[in-house]
């Protein structure tokens, strides 16, 4: 399928260059950031902040270097971000609901010499294990002691700087297709990898994103994400791509404090949200009468979109958009909008993707998704040589999803590794759980595939609702047309089912729940 049209040689600039644009578009008064601590910040002083703060972190770190970042999604975050971007170091974002394991892991993978955070942020967290892990053999910058050490002259300096910024970049500047950031991919499936999105990548899918939306979408927007920025969706479309359009991003540290979010989207009348299908439940629940009112779009990724979310939302006027993408491509790659929507799909492919499907044996209706296009990402860290960038074949990443194309609009099977075998038949465990979900819409339910002697392996419903019982299941199976092979042969009744730190679903953990108890199923 051939890509539709997209300016991608305007998209091949730096992040900070691409903010200095902005920043001169839209005015240096213009309001960009704001956060619980309500103390906004223009594009001017965003752009100020990051040249002092940048400034002062590029002397204790290389050009070129991959810097970690253990913040929260709140201003500083941001100012931290495109200050190691003005100063050509590349911020590795980590994933600080991990495990002290898997952030072990990212910051060797990552090769990290130094990580940033906040002492504020670490005590409230408390995530004093996971910073003493990190600091094993490696330096720790707290920003609270680096702004003490930030000088009047240095102030003055910056703010020279910021008459013109983009003279001031250019002794530093990195090249479009240069590493930008590091992303650590969520590991719903297995061991979490190291992405490398370069700057044109980055730019690139943030105007992929504004060009699909731009007629329901403006800068008069306020747009909020409370989206942590080491999941590519609040990075890249919850931070980046509004920021770098004009609009004014309310951002907030956790997506699971579902009072206080809806309670903060009143106040700053924020228009615009992005979340996840399980967060949106949590909002809609617990916030009071006049909270969602102001929201005229949501955009909702990393999950299905159930019906019951969407009948939540219905009294507030507001209209459910469900995209998609994956971390390797900046993530956006597709999005339904209020003039091109259809139900049970994810929107046509933004422009400037490139998509084929390939075939997959025992699958008859669809293929695996594989995609090409200026926000593919630069490539992945090599675990075996350290330091090098293992490029996607071709430009073509693999998303691992089986997906059917219908007039445009992409429709998800399910990942190709969430297919299980039974008797020969290919069975998705997607369109299982979208049964399941039918016939009870207000818990979840995740399906996985264990290992079966007789049949090759066996389906097992790990699910919320406490009375689930199998009778119910055939009888829904038969009414939707489902074969009695594709109903659970077991049911596993959970308090909560694991999840990420981003709102996905933790399938491997919910797997190895399953497994563990196999002898009580």
């Amino acid at each position: 399928m051939a890509a539709t049209e997209f300016d991608a040689p305007a998209a091949r600039i730096t992040l900070f260059r691409a903010l200095i644009q902005a920043s001169a578009r839209h005015g240096r008064a213009r309001t960009a950031l704001e956060d619980p601590e309500r103390q906004p910040i223009s594009f001017g002083r965003l752009v100020l902040g990051a040249l002092v703060l940048g400034r002062k972190l590029a002397g204790v770190t290389q050009a070129g270097e991959r810097v970690g970042l253990l913040l929260p999604n709140m201003q500083g975050m941001a100012v931290t971000l495109f200050g190691l971007s003005a100063f050509g170091r590349v911020p590795a974002l980590l994933n600080f609901t991990a495990g002290v394991k898997n952030l072990r892991a990212a910051a060797e993978l990552a090769g990290l010499r130094t990580i940033i955070t906040s002492r504020r942020f670490i005590d409230q967290a408390k995530l004093d294990d996971e910073i003493a892990a990190l600091g094993e053999g490696r330096r720790v910058i707290y920003l609270e002691e680096v702004r003490k050490q930030i000088t009047s002259l240095d102030k003055a300096y910056g703010a020279l700087l910021s008459l013109a910024p983009g003279l001031a970049h250019r002794a530093y500047e990195a090249k479009p297709d240069d590493a930008a950031v590091v992303l650590f991919t969520s590991g719903t499936e297995g061991r979490p990898k190291g992405v490398v999105l370069s700057h044109a990548n980055l730019v690139s899918n943030a105007r992929q994103i504004f060009q699909l939306a731009a007629g329901f979408l403006s800068e008069r927007d306020i747009v909020m994400n409370p989206l942590p920025a080491f999941h590519s969706f609040g990075l890249t479309a919850g931070l980046l791509m509004p920021l770098l359009q004009g609009m004014k991003v309310v951002l907030y540290p956790s997506p699971l404090h579902y009072k206080q979010v809806p309670k903060l989207i009143g106040e700053m009348g924020c228009s615009f949200l992005f979340a996840t299908d399980t967060f949106l439940q949590g909002y809609a629940r617990a916030a009071d009468p006049d909270d969602l009112k102001s929201v005229r779009y949501v955009v909702a990724g990393a999950e299905r979109v159930k019906p019951e979310t969407r009948r939540m939302w219905e009294p507030y006027g507001t209209t459910i958009l469900e995209g998609y993408g994956c971390t390797e491509c900046s993530p956006v790659l597709a999005c339904n909008t209020p003039v091109a929507t259809r139900e049970g799909s994810v929107g046509r492919l933004l422009p400037g993707i490139e998509a084929r499907l390939d075939p997959v044996e025992g699958i008859t209706e669809g293929g695996k998704l594989c995609v090409r296009g200026p926000n593919v990402m630069a490539g992945y860290l090599s675990a075996e040589e350290p330091g090098r960038i293992v490029p996607p074949e071709g430009g073509w990443h693999d998303t691992g999803d089986i997906v059917a194309i219908d007039d445009g609009f992409v429709v998800i099977k399910g990942r190709a590794k969430r297919f299980a075998k039974l008797g020969g038949e290919m069975v998705s465990l997607a369109a299982v759980e979208a049964m399941v979900a039918g016939l009870w819409p207000e818990q979840n339910h995740v399906v996985v595939a264990l290992p079966d002697a007789r049949k090759g392996e066996q389906l097992v419903l790990v699910t919320e609702k406490p009375d689930a019982e199998k009778r119910a299941l055939l009888d829904e199976a038969k009414a939707q047309g489902f074969p009695e092979l594709w109903v659970p042969r077991a049911i596993l009744v959970t308090n909560s089912i694991p999840v990420l730190g981003n709102g996905k679903i933790d399938y491997g953990a919910t797997r190895e729940l399953a497994a563990s108890r196999r002898s009580l199923l």
